[in-house]
């Protein structure tokens, strides 16, 4: 189990206490040069090491083995875990080079490259802190990040990226380069480098001057800043330790049965945003923990590119967010709705035998198990090799919840979504499901040596989730206040998210406090079960929020599936298949938006105001029904505002944009 698989999996030390963690050291800080106590738990008590250690440890195992892998002119071009190594040294005397100062930060703004990870370990190996940015940030939000961390030196993708730091960098005096790693430099400006020439900076700094930088480095020091992306006030640097990172990319992934290569080389795509904590931990950290090659996917990968490269690396283990497999479950839906009729009766076939298998386990008969057997043979395998698949047995998700629709639709098509839950505090996951940890709708256990609690519970058994282990934070850089308001007296972090324990420790997160409505008659209502409810109920809806705090009633608004444009992302007018598909069943021919909700279209109106109806005589009680709803004239995204890097929705965002709107719900 992974609390033995802890224990084994590294040397036991003989010192109780590891170097450089001092009892009298507090638990937090919020100085970028700050020291912290470690949460040390006897049951997992493997010594701290810091980032240089592991990689270290990692070449000595893996070295000649393919680390990165990205494509070049239609070619993958590889290159190993020595070389990788020497690489980001090469990067670390560059950065000095550059005039990197301690605890000062190395920002890195683009895709997922070699070139990020290179930055990255070169950034710390050289005593800088790692801090990625958004790619969608706008100038503003990219100097708010520069200027709160310091940063020395800024690592961009592009032409596009770089007119974003060269609108800034007069108001950034620690700024004293800026690299970009993919495309050639349009004019000469003063301290702008092409990755070639950084690369070749430091080549007279003595590896002994680097060798000191890394021997001073403590485990309990900063090493990566992880913005929360601010969808409430402004963004948080959340400062995560050496030790932090060490020990997260040890045991969590192990909790999630990744393997390490002198088992079995796991192969990832990476593809989601590095600045989040979910990838950088999953795509860089553990990558280089359990010597993975990791296969970098193109920067429109999210616009749909994703399932190409998924269909030529065939991984075994990958992760998306909810929003990620819910527009695999919807390409499926619309590929199905499209094909011919014997093609539909089949799919829908083996997916309900699959379904039904894996939702009772063995008490499925002989004759059903045989069935299910049959229908993956014939029907099942060929749709997991269709998405690229075929040779993935881990497939996690992270960030948000997952809906039961999505994991029962992945289910049927015997995928198991293995639901991991933390936070940037807690350095991504805390609490992990995983082949040997799974129970429906559950988020796992928390990872060996970590805890949870939950605070003021309610009736049934739902409190705040609360924080302990080697996974919490240090602090928010430069934000004292903040910071002790995350940690209570005893040092347990808190998450401000809402969940239930069962008796055998699985933890189930149940809503955010700050989303949780409380209307005008005091009465509490969790919004997503409602918004997941409408959601399965209108097959044509695509994002449901639910409003109602301090008012009388709940109201509801909904946007329609609509393709999304090739280029930006961004959503179009035009219906998806299965929207089309629900207008059609309902007795309308509209294949556009505009044509439903300027028009109010009333068939397709009326077919919404009937599942609305299912839905609220399912409500508990009466204060959980929509009694008003409205529809949208564009779907929400990330350009728009409302929805974060992440896909997760911003409801206050939502509230302000939409004002006027909320406002005719409640007019007398």
């Amino acid at each position: 189990d992974a609390q033995s698989a802890c224990r084994d999996s590294l040397p036991r030390w003989e010192e109780s206490q590891a170097e450089g963690t001092d009892p009298a050291e507090p638990l937090w800080t919020s100085l970028a040069d700050g020291r912290v106590r470690l949460r040390i738990d006897n049951s997992c008590p493997q010594t701290p090491i810091t980032v240089h250690q592991m990689f270290k440890e990692s070449l000595e195992k893996y070295g000649s083995l393919n680390a990165l892998a990205s494509k070049k002119n239609g070619k993958w071009e590889k290159i190993t875990f020595s070389e990788y190594y020497c690489l980001s040294r090469k990067a670390a005397k560059s950065f000095l080079k550059l005039g990197l100062e301690r605890f000062h930060s190395v920002a890195i703004l683009g895709f997922n490259s070699p070139e990020w990870f290179i930055s990255a370990v070169g950034a710390v190996f050289a005593g800088g802190i790692v801090t990625g940015i958004y790619t969608t940030n706008s100038p503003e939000a990219c100097h708010y990040i520069a200027h709160d961390s310091k940063t020395n030196i800024m690592v961009v993708e592009n032409q596009k990226q770089l007119e974003k730091i060269m609108q800034i960098w007069a108001r950034l005096p620690h700024l004293k380069a800026v690299v970009l790693y993919k495309d050639s430099i349009p004019e000469r400006h003063p301290n702008l480098y092409t990755m070639e020439e950084f690369l070749e900076l430091g080549d007279d700094i003595p590896d002994t001057t680097l060798d000191d930088i890394i021997n001073s480095q403590r485990p309990d020091q900063c090493c990566v800043l992880i913005y929360t992306s601010g969808t409430t006030g402004k963004p948080k640097g959340a400062m995560l330790s050496h030790d932090n990172i060490t020990w997260t990319s040890a045991h969590c992934s192990r909790a999630g049965d990744m393997q390490p290569a002198e088992v079995q080389q796991e192969s990832i795509v990476s593809y989601l945003p590095l600045s989040h904590i979910a990838a950088q931990i999953y795509d860089l950290w553990t990558g280089i923990k359990w010597g993975e090659q990791v296969y970098f996917a193109e920067p429109d990968a999210l616009k749909g590119s994703l399932i190409n490269t998924l269909r030529e690396v065939q991984p075994t283990s990958h992760m998306g967010v909810p929003r990620v497999w819910e527009k695999i479950m919807e390409k499926l839906k619309d590929a199905s709705a499209q094909s011919g009729f014997v093609k539909k009766k089949m799919l829908s076939w083996a997916m309900s035998l699959s379904l039904e298998r894996n939702l009772n386990g063995s008490s499925s008969s002989d004759l059903k198990q045989l069935g299910a057997r049959l229908a993956d043979w014939l029907v099942l395998a060929k749709v997991r090799g269709a998405l690229g698949l075929s040779g993935c047995h881990k497939h996690f998700s992270g960030a948000a919840p997952l809906n039961t629709e999505t994991l029962h639709f992945f289910l049927a098509l015997n995928i198991t979504l293995y639901e991991a839950y933390g936070m940037s505090e807690t350095t991504g996951p805390h609490c992990l499901s995983g082949p040997y940890l799974y129970r429906q709708n559950s988020c796992g256990k928390p990872a060996p040596g970590c805890r949870v609690k939950l605070v003021d519970k309610d009736a049934e058994g739902n409190g705040e989730i609360c924080f302990w282990g080697r996974t919490v934070f240090m602090g928010y850089l430069n934000m004292e206040d903040r910071t002790k308001e995350a940690f209570d007296e005893e040092g347990w972090l808190h998450s401000g998210d809402l969940g239930k324990l069962d008796k055998d420790g699985f933890l189930y997160v149940t809503g955010r406090i700050k989303d949780l409505i409380i209307t005008a008659g005091g009465e509490n209502v969790p919004p997503i079960p409602i918004e997941d409810a409408v959601k399965k109920e209108l097959p044509i809806v695509s994002n449901a929020m639910v409003i109602g705090d301090k008012k009388k009633f709940l109201s509801m608004f909904l946007t329609l599936k609509s393709e999304l444009d090739p280029d930006t992302s961004d959503p179009t007018d035009i219906l998806t298949e299965q929207a089309r598909d629900f207008c059609q069943r309902a007795g309308s021919k509209a294949t556009r938006v505009c044509e439903i909700v300027a028009a109010r279209d009333p068939a397709v109106f009326g077919a919404i105001q009937r599942g609305i109806d299912r839905v609220n005589r399912a409500a508990a009680n009466r204060a959980q029904r929509i009694q008003k709803w409205r529809l949208l004239p564009r779907d929400f995204s990330i350009s728009g505002g409302e929805l974060g890097p992440t896909m997760k929705l911003k409801r206050l965002t939502v509230l302000e944009k939409y004002r006027r709107e909320v406002d005719s719900f409640y007019e007398e």
